[in-house]
């Protein structure tokens, strides 16, 4: 049996590496006897203006609230 996950991650991309450089490195990251094969299946973005104090940086539960917030469908 073999089991199928779907996983949201945030990435914060201070250098602008860009999606599809990004999507490359998960992709293409060689796991052990290629026990999980990772495939991004979408990929969105969004710009802001980044502080140290912004809410994405603060891990203490607001950063999933700001996450959810800057990507919800109107």
């Amino acid at each position: 049996m073999t089991k199928v996950y779907k996983l949201e991650i945030m990435v914060i991309d201070h250098d602008e590496i860009g999606g599809e450089s990004i999507k490359s490195i998960i992709e293409n990251t060689r796991y052990t006897n290629r026990c999980i094969n990772p495939r991004v299946m979408t990929i969105e973005s969004k710009s802001i203006n980044w502080t140290d104090y912004h809410p994405l940086n603060i891990s203490d539960g607001k950063d999933k609230k700001a996450f959810e917030k800057l990507f919800e469908k109107i």
